[in-house]
């Protein structure tokens, strides 16, 4: 070795005989050659990958061209420097030569490395980026030893060269920077997103400092952001590639974990790696403060000159310490802030892979585990549950970091204070059993807590899907009891507990880092020989600061692992379910001839569990062009059928196969909250020719000219805003257009008029319909159409009881279809012919069904403009790949989001709800825990000092008493802000603006319902209500906690130093400046990002109410894709504000790190030219400024995240502030006698539209019903009948004119007073989930009997009974029950409560002709005498024998009189609705 190294300094690493330098050796084995050896490896591994990756076209360039021609003069001057050194006079060492020989090596693969990253990679060279800076500062250092030691006095020449290669290498680092994408018109690659994420191109400064967001930042700060400017998302972040990559290591591994881990945990592990390197870098920083300190302590003892010698402390080592604490400080911010990124990215990847996850598991959920897991459930497992997998990825790694910081502090405080360190571990080791105890207790509350938030969601979600039945019943009260009684006494009391245990938690974890300092340094002052002085005692408090910091985050991190555990648990539950059964139906492409359904021996069943079989012993044949009629009572099965034909149900037994395509039409209509036409095309391509033809055939054209925008209208959530027939028409129009070859239709004529029944049949499902040569499956409740299927099935009791032809049937009266049909044939005396009766069995041609539909000339009659041709004439169906109801559809359906700064009055009302007085106590024990911190500080400086000038540890008793007793003191404060935090100001501000809120929604009127997605609502109610009950309060006092700790630092400094107070000018303004870019940005972004979080919620809410349809369809895969898309915009907006905040953070820890820089240099400058220092100062100075980038940061990000966080009061207050409907109740127009007696109802000049810029509705309406009449409302489909009732009810206010209920008018009543008055039996009848009594008597006002005796009139007593009585569970949306079941529910609801006047509004659609028989007998009979009655009604022939028939047209009343008068005229519209329902003889 000391043949390489000959010279007489040696290897060294220090010289012997320079003060503060190495030896020449060293330098050129060590400094120069190991980076190049370091530098080629890596280089050639890079030129390796780059040759395999493509090479962009049109890269070359100039800029290419000087880096390559400079590239090449390196090797050149390097040989040269070699030359000199061979032919020179002088010996040369053969370490010079290694030096020398490792540059040339680097030096040649340069050009080759320049060229290659140029024309193959889209950003700058890293390798190169981090060589040139490397090799500039290790030449200044070898630069600096040559002149000291004269080896350039005889080598000029060679320091030219040298200094050469040097310049040049400053060019080509400075030319690398630039990048190949930064000149103009340089690349610009196809299909480039306009919006593509600078990061792409962004060399690795710009990486490390975020400089790449300057962009955005730029343009947040000039004008509010919207979506389209940021940045989209890197394949590799995209929801898509994200949930492929979790579901291949969910099906490797069974445990959720290790599937997470797997997926995603290979960004995690960098993070980890950064994390180590960041914490021994934070540790490193007070090793340069002893080392700092002490250089003070020894120059002070030396009593040194300025002057270098090689004995004392050389001016350029203080410096030296100086630039490395700045170094350090600076290189730790860059990993810190790498590292969050990382952290960040992979939580935001889980949640995307697991939301996505969640809904193609809710896709395939079977419908066992469905009625288990209501969709309020699944809902809250993708918004909370994925949450929290994201929010513990981003503190997560402190679990394993934790552990090496504290042993890190132990190792440090164990070279300053030696055994007494362990004092501290003892003390730590004695509080691990404390906080395992505190974590236990936190997670019983926590998992209990989450039931009780799923309890209120699921409220929530059924209050909602229920809001219709709410407001026409007036049961607002009631439901917002009910949901108070799970907030207020259940979720707000689990809260309050969280809350204290979480306040000793904190506390408890606050002062473990102020017992272990009090612990070892009173253990150090009793055994230690030498005294506490500032070089010991300010380093160990830094140590101490860093100790606290992973024992503060273990509160956190615990609290956090636990919530995570409790929801991995549910996650995996859910994963876990049971799916639909995938042999249930065995589906083949082609139909080859052979038939389109195939059942045989098939037995079914709702759940795997249930003993008896739903469907038993199923035996089924439908061919192409067959139209098969399934017939029944309530609850016969044959919704039941067609569910198990599209694969909804178990099959325990037997054969089902389906050949070809499916379309499904269920008997709830399920509307997407899209566009008419995407309802229509669902997710089909647009063929105009079909389409237009769809919409002939089933009579949409009128309504499409009702609609403001035509088919481009948007339809609220679950076609809210459509009338019942509307939504009927819509769904079938869909079930058409998809052109299936097997088509399942659930009572669709129900909810349509007379004649528009017999257009759809005769255009769509009849023989010569669109559908005509498809297989189609119809469950009809209405025979009119029978003689035109080729089979009939009748089931009962889950069999068919029979199979037959028409002809057959009709030739044999014993059989069950014979008698079924002709049930209701035995009219009254009048002698009219049954609705019910058959028809004419002769097929009409398209001609006559086109003189039928113009009997009566109308303007909404729906004529068709051309022949209807089967559908086989047109090619099949094409999937489109185009989104439905894409989220950018409709700007105007945008959620609202403020803009600019959250509002002053936002913040007054929030701590007006958490009581003014609790936040000035907040305030004043934040300050006072801060004063009292710093004197703790301060007393530990003036013990150092004192015991420097002692020269031993003196007066311990008293210092220590004084320490001990600041820190009881600071835990008792910390102890009572929590409490103050925890229990009075979160309880109260949660309680009172969640019931603000909740009162204010459920006071609004129901068209918000139908301009708002329930998703968007629900989100209020989980996410920011979270924020409003675990993060905000919190924040807030964070803010104010970094707020006081900056303001008591920058006062420390400024009290020391006075100087300083002229740096606070250009530091606070550099401070301002990015304050006003962060803010305006961010505050956007968290807008945004809420602002497109709902969206993903109401997809999810939209898609599980029409599970049915979607898989029947099989569109699941569309479904995904559309998650994912709302994905991707919501992570877009999320990545943008995190990577925002790191922006923010680098530059303000750089702050951190030149105000570091700056005291140091102020007390070195100090100590060597003006008189000396306080070492004790300067220590307790620069211990708080080492935390003061941190809570510089801290103090930005609080502020950030407090304004980002109230964004959710925000959203909160404008729901509060929402428009009310009128009073509930008005108590000087409340009757005193009761009312109404009579029913008597009167319309005098009524007129009534939706909204102000809308045409009228109903047109001056003028109409008197004696109390005690039946009334029959009538009329084309969109003329105004189920308005009518909703302004009866002033569900719609009238907008001119009054109604009068037994002289009183309406609009001077309460609306539960009103409500209260009038029963009405709705179209769709909706059930809540709960029991049977619920359901019919939410309000408990009714005892048993009365409920039974309801039943037993509605004629649903006996199935009750069978599942249970009234204690029966009803399943979400009354799913349990069928479609007529849950509407004679409803009518049992009515007969409850024995109101004077009843609406029902086409009550009977969904039962059969014999119940509907029962229903109109009880209608005539004692129970409803008196009662006045207006019923809307499509099958004419149930209101023929009523006292009254209103006949109404766009809007006004054409025709009211006696169904006899009326019929009697041969021109009246009625006789001709009637002719159209074969009640009268043809015209």
């Amino acid at each position: 070795m000391d043949a390489l190294c000959p010279k007489d300094e040696g290897w060294g690493p220090s010289s012997s005989k320079r003060s503060f330098d190495f030896t020449p050796c060293f330098e050129d084995t060590v400094l120069f050659a190991a980076p190049d050896v370091l530098f080629v490896i890596v280089a050639l591994v890079n030129v390796w990958h780059l040759s395999k990756s493509r090479q962009i076209p049109h890269r070359k360039s100039w800029i290419l061209r000087i880096k390559v021609w400079l590239s090449w003069c390196l090797p050149l001057l390097i040989t040269a420097r070699i030359f000199m050194h061979l032919l020179g006079h002088h010996k040369t060492a053969p370490s010079t030569y290694l030096s020398l020989g490792s540059q040339l090596a680097a030096f040649l693969i340069l050009p080759v490395l320049t060229w290659m990253n140029h024309i193959r990679e889209r950003h700058s060279s890293t390798t190169l980026l981090i060589y040139w800076p490397l090799y500039l500062v290790v030449f200044g250092i070898w630069l600096r030893t040559s002149l000291a030691i004269g080896w350039f006095d005889k080598h000029q020449a060679e320091l030219g060269l040298a200094a050469t290669v040097a310049a040049l290498g400053f060019v080509l680092w400075m030319l690398e920077c630039i990048g190949q994408e930064h000149e103009p018109g340089a690349y610009h690659p196809i299909g480039k997103d306009i919006n593509e994420s600078p990061f792409r191109t962004a060399n690795v400064y710009s990486r490390w400092t975020f400089h790449w967001m300057d962009g955005l930042m730029k343009l947040g700060s000039k004008r509010p952001l919207e979506e389209e400017d940021v940045y989209v998302l890197g394949k590799e972040d995209q929801a898509e590639f994200l949930t492929e990559k979790l579901e291949r290591a969910t099906e490797k591994h069974s445990s959720l974990w290790m599937a997470l881990a797997s997926a995603y945990g290979s960004t995690y592990a960098e993070a980890a790696v950064l994390k180590v390197i960041q914490d021994l870098l934070a540790f490193a920083q007070p090793q340069f403060l002893r080392f700092f300190l002490a250089y003070i302590s020894l120059y002070q003892a030396a009593g040194t000159s300025p002057k270098p010698t090689a004995d004392g402390p050389s001016p350029i080592k203080g410096f030296v310490i100086v630039a490395g604490m700045f170094a350090c400080a600076m290189i730790q911010t860059i990993v810190l802030h790498q590292y969050f990124d990382k952290c960040y990215r992979t939580g935001m990847r889980i949640r995307s892979g697991l939301v996505a996850l969640i809904y193609k598991k809710a896709l395939v959920l079977s419908n066992e585990e469905r009625n288990n897991m209501p969709s309020g459930d699944t809902v809250n497992l993708a918004s909370v549950d994925a949450m929290r997998m994201q929010d513990l990825c981003t503190y997560g790694l402190i679990a394993i970091s934790g552990p090496f910081q504290i042993t890190l502090a132990f190792i440090s405080l164990y070279n300053l204070l030696g055994w007494s360190a362990f004092v501290g571990v003892a003390i730590m080791i004695l509080s691990i059993p404390i906080n395992t105890g505190i974590a236990r207790y936190t997670k019983k509350l926590q998992e209990t807590q989450m039931k009780n938030t799923d309890k209120r969601t699921r409220l929530m979600s059924e209050l909602l899907n229920n809001i219709k039945s709410i407001k026409l019943y007036a049961w607002e009260n009631f439901f917002i009891s009910k949901v108070l009684q799970v907030r207020n006494e259940q979720e707000l009391k689990q809260l309050r507990k969280i809350g204290i245990a979480s306040s000793f938690g904190t506390m408890f974890w606050g002062t473990i880092p102020l017992l272990v300092s009090l612990g070892s340094f009173t253990a150090a002052a009793l055994v230690r020989d030498e005294p506490l002085t500032s070089d010991v005692v300010f380093p160990a408090i830094s140590l101490f600061l860093l100790l606290s910091f992973p024992l503060a985050m273990f509160a956190m991190i615990t609290t956090s692992i636990v919530s995570a555990m409790v929801s991995v648990k549910r996650l995996s539950k859910f994963l876990k379910a049971d799916e639909l059964q995938e042999a249930a139906v065995l589906y083949e492409a082609e139909i080859n001839a052979l038939p389109v359904v195939a059942i045989k021996d098939g037995d079914f069943r709702w759940s795997k569990e249930s003993v008896q079989a739903s469907l038993d012993s199923i035996n089924l044949t439908v061919g192409s062009g067959d139209l098969v009629a399934v017939l029944g009572r309530v609850g016969s099965g044959k919704s039941s059928l067609l569910s198990a034909v599209a694969g909804e149900m178990y099959k325990s037994d037997g054969n089902v196969t389906v050949r070809g395509t499916v379309a499904y039409c269920p008997q709830n209509p399920w509307i997407l909250s899209a566009t008419v036409k995407d309802n229509i095309l669902f997710c089909h391509e647009y063929d105009e020719e079909y389409y237009n033809l769809v919409l002939d055939a089933c009579a949409l054209r009128p309504d499409l000219k009702l609609l403001e925008h035509g088919d481009m209208t948007e339809i609220g959530e679950k076609g809210i805003n459509l009338s019942g027939g509307q939504r009927a028409r819509i769904a079938l129009a869909r079930a058409v257009y998809a052109r299936a070859d097997l088509t399942l239709m659930d009572d669709v004529l129900a909810a349509v008029d007379n004649h528009v029944a017999r257009h759809i049949f005769d255009k769509v499902i009849g023989p010569n319909g669109l559908l005509g040569q498809k297989a189609r499956i119809l469950v009809t409740n209405s025979v009119a159409y029978l003689s035109q299927t080729q089979s009939l099935l009748l089931m009962r009791s889950g069999i068919i009881l029979e199979e037959d032809t028409y002809d057959s049937v009709e030739a044999n009266p014993q059989s069950e279809l014979y008698k079924f049909i002709h049930i209701s044939t035995s009219e009254p005396a009048s002698g009219r012919q049954s609705g019910t009766a058959t028809p004419r069995t002769s097929k009409p041609s398209p001609d006559g069904s086109r003189t039928e539909a113009t009997l009566v000339p109308s303007p909404s009659e729906p004529i068709v403009s051309k022949e209807i041709r089967p559908v086989s004439r047109f090619a099949k169906a094409v999937k489109s790949n185009v989104i439905v109801a894409a989220p950018e559809a409709d700007k105007a359906k945008k959620e609202h989001r403020e803009r600019g700064r959250v509002k002053t009055d936002v913040y007054k009302q929030y701590v007006l709800s958490g009581g003014v007085g609790a936040f000035i106590l907040l305030a004043v024990l934040t300050v006072i825990g801060q004063a009292v911190t710093i004197g703790s500080t301060y007393i530990l400086k003036l013990w150092a000092e004192h015991n420097r000038k002692a020269g031993r540890n003196s007066d311990t008793e008293t210092y220590l008493a004084l320490y001990g007793s600041a820190v009881f003191l600071s835990s008792l404060v910390a102890l009572a802000t929590s409490l103050l935090l925890a229990v009075v100001i979160v309880i109260r501000s949660a309680r009172y603006m969640h019931d603000r809120v909740l009162r204010a929604l459920l006071r609004s009127p129901l068209s918000f319902f139908e301009q708002t997605p329930s998703g968007r609502i629900l989100n209020v109610f989980s996410r920011d209500v979270y924020v409003l009950d675990q993060v905000l309060a919190r924040v807030i006092s964070g803010a104010m906690r970094t707020f006081s700790s900056v303001m008591g630092t920058v006062f420390i400094v400024c009290f020391s130093f006075p100087l300083f107070t002229f740096v606070l000018v250009p530091l606070g303004w550099f401070y301002r400046r990015i304050l006003i870019y962060y803010l305006a940005t961010s505050r956007e972004l968290k807008r945004l990002d809420a602002v497109t979080r709902s969206p993903i919620f109401t997809w999810f809410s939209e898609t599980l109410s029409g599970l049915s349809t979607i898989r029947a369809f099989r569109h699941q895969d569309i479904f995904i894709l559309n998650l994912e898309k709302r994905l991707d915009r919501n992570q877009m907006q999320y990545m943008a504000s995190i990577n925002v905040n790191r922006w923010l953070a680098i530059r303000l820890e750089f702050i951190g790190s030149v105000i570091i820089l700056l005291v140091a240099t102020l007390s070195l400058a100090k100590l060597l030219w003006f008189g000396g220092v306080d070492a004790g100062l300067v220590g307790m100075v620069l211990s708080y400024c080492l935390s003061v980038s941190g809570a510089l940061n801290w103090m930005v990000r609080s502020a950030s995240e407090v304004e980002q966080n109230i964004v959710s009061v925000e959203r909160m207050i404008q729901y509060a502030n929402l428009a009310p409907e009128a009073e509930m109740v008005i108590k000087e127009t409340e009757p005193t006698q009761p009312w109404p007696s009579k029913g008597a109802i009167e319309f005098k000049s009524m007129s009534m539209r939706y909204r102000p810029d809308l045409d009228f509705v109903l047109k001056d309406m003028n109409l008197k019903i004696p109390g005690g009449a039946r009334i029959g409302m009538v009329g084309r489909t969109g003329c105004g009948k189920s308005s009518t009732m909703l302004v009866m009810l002033r569900i719609v206010e009238p907008t001119q004119g009054t109604i009068t209920l037994d002289g009183v008018d309406i609009k001077t009543l309460g609306l539960a007073t009103l409500r209260n008055a009038i029963s009405i039996i709705p179209q769709e009848p909706q059930l809540f989930e709960g029991t049977v009594r619920d359901n019919i008597d939410p309000s408990a006002s009714y005892d048993d009997i009365a409920i039974w005796d309801a039943l037993h009139k509605s004629g649903m007593k006996e199935h009750i009974t069978q599942i249970g009585g009234l204690d029966a569970a009803v399943h979400e949306g009354g799913s349990s029950l069928s479609a007529g079941q849950r509407q004679l529910l409803c009518f049992a609801r009515a007969l409850l409560r024995q109101t004077r006047v009843i609406l029902l509004d086409e009550a009977t659609s969904a039962v059969d002709t014999h119940t509907d028989e029962q229903l109109q007998s009880l209608i005539r009979g004692p129970d409803f005498a008196g009662v006045t009655m207006i019923t809307v009604a499509h099958r004419i022939n149930t209101i023929m024998n009523y006292d009254y028939i209103v006949v109404l047209g766009d809007g006004k009343i054409i025709e009211f009189d006696t169904p006899e008068a009326l019929l009697a005229q041969k021109d009246s519209m009625f006789r001709s609705l009637a002719s159209e329902a074969k009640l009268v003889d043809d015209l």
